[in-house]
């Protein structure tokens, strides 16, 4: 090496740390995490397999850089944002959660909240107080095994998978989705992705936005993979993943949504109501979704 000149060494490369997601088991979720599932996402993020309540928890307690929370939790975590543009909402009637009851309603006085639940049991606390005027019922979380609970109890609330598979006895059955339209002409979100305030994604963000795309265009190989996995029918499937929920945060999903903040704020559900934040996406990775039909 000639006389004052010095060898050039190149730094080794830095390797980028996995995001940790954290996502919720259901089959209501599959099309928004279907790249974290079966594509490309599963190279950049470490997937944590959740219901909703362990969703919220684990992005609070920050052994997750996102969740897809129920929306009830971004009130209660400070220092959230929320991902513009997605959420797992009804327009109408969801299906997948329900309130149902071996009493009528106007006689039922205990109620078993699914533990997996954290936005529907406020939404169900709202409905009962507010617009059918039940203040007097008493609520005990419970594990979603829906026979035990309506052994023990007179209702129960159910969500996500169990309540597709919802016992086959006469119930008194109530969509709650489709009941708060009934009462507010407005749909219902129930959960978003949500990023920790200090967590910066980067590029990685288009992942999301991809797996939505890729989630929504992939149904029928979707109801196929979990029919037999879940024992529903593959048509049931894609009914309720095509008809049943919607995948934006539209204006008209955003109204429905400032809205149950402001009663769930009402009935002393929340604190206080921190107005959504957005977490900063470029709009090139801000596709809109494949078109839903819905009934």
């Amino acid at each position: 090496m000639p006389e004052g000149r010095e060898k050039k060494v190149t730094p080794p490369q830095k390797q980028m740390t996995k995001h940790r997601v954290s996502f919720i088991n259901f089959l209501n979720s599959v099309p928004l995490g279907w790249n974290f599932l079966q594509g490309k996402a599963k190279e950049d993020f470490e997937i944590l397999f959740d219901v909703p309540s362990e969703c919220a928890a684990h992005l609070a307690g920050g052994q997750a850089d996102v969740g897809l929370i129920p929306v009830i939790e971004y009130q209660r975590i400070p220092g959230l944002k929320v991902l513009p543009g997605i959420s797992i909402s009804a327009k109408r009637e969801v299906r997948s959660v329900l309130f149902v009851s071996r009493l009528p309603l106007e006689k039922v006085k205990t109620v078993g909240l699914d533990t997996s639940s954290r936005t529907s049991a406020a939404l169900l606390k709202i409905l009962l107080k507010v617009f059918y005027g039940r203040d007097s019922i008493g609520f005990e979380p419970h594990p979603p095994h829906p026979a035990e609970m309506l052994q023990k109890f007179d209702a129960a609330l159910l969500i996500g998978n169990p309540a597709l598979h919802l016992p086959s006895e006469k119930l008194y059955t109530y969509d709650l989705a489709r009941e708060w339209r009934r009462f507010t002409g407005l749909p219902f979100v129930f959960a978003f992705w949500a990023v920790r305030g200090e967590v910066e994604l980067g590029e990685r963000v288009s992942h999301f936005y991809d797996s939505r795309r890729q989630g929504l265009a992939h149904v029928d190989l979707i109801a196929e993979t979990y029919s037999e996995r879940l024992g529903l029918r593959a048509d049931e499937i894609k009914t309720y993943l095509r008809l049943h929920l919607d995948y934006s945060l539209d204006e008209e999903n955003l109204k429905g949504l400032t809205t149950f903040f402001e009663l769930a704020r009402q009935e002393d559900l929340i604190d206080s109501i921190d107005p959504i934040r957005f977490y900063p996406v470029p709009s090139r990775f801000r596709e809109r979704p494949a078109s839903q039909t819905r009934s």
